[in-house]
């Protein structure tokens, strides 16, 4: 089992969300958890100990990238100079790759200072994603994580944020047995085909898959907290927390 938590926005974190996550790990024992992005909501060095606390608390192998919040977004001098500094301090390499029993997970940075919001990824980053990819054991589930999606339905939002270089990379990812993608960015759950969405030339699908916020206080559009599971058979299934229980529920 797989354990997608995205958007924690330490800063805006709500304690009952925390500790029922704590309490799912403790029953459930998923094999690793991966965050995609918004660890934090200002990049603060408090607010990055407290990310890196609740991820230890847990006791299980992570994987984290960044997202658009880990920058700072008012110190201008330190986001064109040294964006990244607290977030590596906290959290060493922008890029990672684990692997576990079911699954081989590479973690992609998608941030630039320059932009405020929007998804990039290099041609560069598109060929070392492939090389992992390519050579990684073929009975394991294949996942990128990447904090701003591949795809936004019209209906939740405009497609702006989205890498512009997408398509070039699903197509060369998808010559590897790529299972999906994880992503956050827009506190929605969500999961989407690319395959047929992108007309790429593979014969399987690649799914884009959407996590809420796990634990933060900044929903949108009515939503509530919540974080996706990926099983071994690669079946997905998404968590709501239930606020009269104080727990996370199965959709």
């Amino acid at each position: 089992m797989l354990l997608h938590l995205s958007d924690l926005h330490f800063g805006t974190e709500r304690e009952v969300c925390i500790q029922a996550i704590q309490q799912f790990c403790q029953q459930h024992r998923p094999e690793v958890i991966v965050v995609s992005g918004d660890l934090t909501q200002r990049a603060r060095f408090k607010q990055f100990y407290a990310c890196r606390q609740f991820l230890d608390s847990l006791s299980l192998p992570y994987l984290v990238v960044p997202g658009n919040h880990d920058i700072p977004l008012y110190q201008v001098w330190n986001r064109f100079f040294s964006p990244f500094v607290l977030y590596q301090a906290f959290f060493g390499r922008l890029e990672t790759t684990l692997e576990t029993e079911h699954f081989y997970i590479v973690g992609v940075n998608s941030i630039r200072r320059r932009y405020h919001t929007r998804g990039h990824i290099s041609l560069e980053q598109i060929h070392e994603t492939y090389e992992k990819l390519n050579n990684s054991p073929s009975n394991k589930i294949k996942l990128v994580v990447f904090h701003q999606p591949f795809y936004i339905s019209p209906d939740q939002h405009d497609d702006k944020d989205c890498p512009v270089l997408g398509k070039i990379a699903l197509e060369r990812w998808g010559e590897t047995g790529l299972f999906g993608l994880l992503h956050g960015h827009l506190h929605q759950t969500a999961v989407y085909d690319l395959t047929k969405i992108y007309h790429l030339n593979v014969n399987h699908p690649i799914y884009d898959i959407h996590a809420g916020t796990a634990i933060s206080s900044r929903l949108h559009h009515d939503s509530t907290n919540g974080f996706n599971v990926i099983l071994g058979n690669g079946k997905i299934e998404h968590y709501w927390f239930d606020e009269k229980q104080k727990i996370f529920l199965r959709s």
